[in-house]
């Protein structure tokens, strides 16, 4: 206790609920927040996805309604996976005008105008038939600059379909400059760009590959994406995307890299996105079907720390049901 003033009590403002929510430092807000969807070409229902509950492989019909329950819940925006019914070696269906990506961002924008940041992933994993995220040399390595040109080309694409902005998430080296520069040249030049700058080689992207049907057929990204033992390799990943005119920079898995949303967020003047993977989206439904922990304190909790670590912007499966019980 400092002389001359009282015992400082900091329990004293923990009293009521009330007095908690009037001096917390962080809030979540329904804007901040994004809702994968994955949409697959030749089905008539949607489909479950097995290792993740509540979460379905979308048709266009259900993808719309789902995008006007996010927008009418005040969810800020939507990104699209889409997984085709015909992949091939270059992903031809990634940049295909009628590609089922282009044709849901079309639906989606059809159906909530303006009132949802449509967002595309943009990479070639799902639309690969060897599961990889660019084109890949007869040794089996994915080749960078090649790659680089199918993304300028699919962005372009996805552009022309109405969308908001693109992100590519392949971790090649360039991408942000290539897809800029075509975006620019194709009069596109108001479309923003959020890059997957730290995309780590995570072992939480599993359900994911599930639902996006990505898994590669041989290898692994390690090449591509980065080593979860680095945080300065980071820095300078995001350093380049932003050199090369990346409006917003992302870092993805979330939980497991709050020291890096943390450091990025120190270092730049635009806003940061976190990707609340599958993997850790499934871990807190798995135990809370197991009676492990409270499910909704869970999802609140990590969130509340995505957030606390200083991402603006939040990807996760619970968008929807997360805004709801915002408002």
């Amino acid at each position: 206790m400092t002389a001359g003033f009282p015992e400082l009590r900091p329990r004293r403002l923990r009293g009521t609920r009330a007095l908690r929510a009037m001096v917390a430092e962080t809030a979540l807000r329904p804007a901040e927040l994004v809702l994968p969807v994955f949409i697959k070409e030749g089905i008539t229902e949607p489909v479950p996805i097995g290792s993740m509950p509540g979460v379905v492989q979308h048709t266009r019909d259900s993808l719309r309604k789902a995008a006007a329950e996010a927008a009418g819940a005040g969810v800020g925006g939507i990104i699209v996976f889409g997984v085709p019914a015909a992949k091939d070696e270059r992903g031809s269906a990634a940049d295909d005008p009628d590609g089922i990506s282009q044709v849901a961002i079309a639906d989606i924008r059809a159906e909530t105008g303006d009132d949802l940041v449509v967002m595309a992933d943009l990479c070639l994993c799902e639309y690969t038939d060897h599961g990889h995220c660019g084109l890949v040399t007869a040794d089996g390595y994915v080749d960078n600059d090649t790659t680089l040109e199918r993304y300028a080309s699919t962005a372009i694409a996805q552009a022309q379909a109405g969308v908001h902005m693109v992100a590519p998430s392949g971790m090649m080296d360039g991408q942000v400059g290539a897809i800029r520069k075509a975006l620019d040249r194709a009069g596109f030049t108001n479309i923003p760009v959020c890059a997957y700058s730290a995309k780590y080689a995570s072992a939480f992207y599993g359900p994911f590959r599930e639902a996006a049907e990505g898994a590669p057929k041989f290898g692994d990204r390690a090449t591509h994406q980065q080593d979860p033992a680095n945080a300065l390799e980071a820095l300078k990943e995001v350093e380049l995307d932003l050199a090369e005119g990346a409006d917003m920079v992302m870092v993805k898995p979330a939980l497991s890299y709050l020291d890096v949303i943390r450091r990025v967020a120190d270092t730049v003047l635009v806003p940061v996105a976190a990707y609340q993977v599958s993997g850790e989206f499934a871990m807190v439904e798995a135990a809370a079907a197991n009676g492990w922990l409270d499910r909704d304190k869970a999802i609140m909790e990590t969130l509340t720390a995505i957030r606390r670590a200083g991402a603006s912007v939040i990807l996760t499966y619970w968008a929807t049901e997360v805004a709801r019980r915002l408002r």
